[in-house]
């Protein structure tokens, strides 16, 4: 490959990214949001921009922009849920689905609990968080894959855990 940032530009490399990382992404937000549809979109949104950028961005970090971009689209997601939330709550609506209100409430309330306790981390902790726990990354592949060292990646991981265990019990 003569020029990397070019190749990303090229179809044929951009196709071969795209299937080699697709299903690693796909994974990686379906955990973020518990939604096949919605993990589906994030993808989708992430690899599009990626092709929009293709020639600002560096092919040796296109991995990690990959997984940042599903994160930061996640987070922009939520930021939007909670305003449908607030109008959900202002504007009664009537049960679709044959679970009780309760399990539903329980059911959202862990999974707000969860999210929140996710986006409470740093950048640099979630990233670690998510690739090791999520996408099943060793500390010494992740270390290569964001360029740090492996003990950046154990103390990254320790202080996410720590801050994750006291947000949500039992986690």
């Amino acid at each position: 490959m003569s020029d990397e940032k070019s190749t990303l530009c090229d179809e044929t490399h951009f196709r071969d990214f795209y299937l080699k990382q697709l299903q690693s992404a796909t994974n990686f937000a379906y955990y973020k949001c518990g939604d096949d549809e919605a993990a589906l979109d994030l993808v989708q949104d992430a690899f599009t921009k990626i092709w929009e950028n293709c020639s600002k961005i560096d092919f040796s970090k296109v991995k990690t922009y990959l997984f940042a971009s599903i994160t930061n689209l996640f987070l922009n997601n939520i930021k939007h849920q909670k305003v449908v939330l607030k109008y959900a709550k202002d504007a009664p609506n009537l049960d679709t689905t044959n679970q009780s209100p309760e399990y539903q409430f329980e059911e959202e309330e862990f999974k707000q609990k969860l999210t929140k306790a996710i986006a409470s981390l740093s950048e640099a902790q979630r990233e670690v968080f998510l690739l090791n726990r999520i996408d099943g990354k060793k500390y010494r592949e992740i270390a290569e894959l964001l360029d740090i060292s492996q003990k950046t990646v154990e103390k990254r991981m320790s202080g996410a855990l720590q801050i994750l265990k006291a947000q949500i019990e039992n986690i």
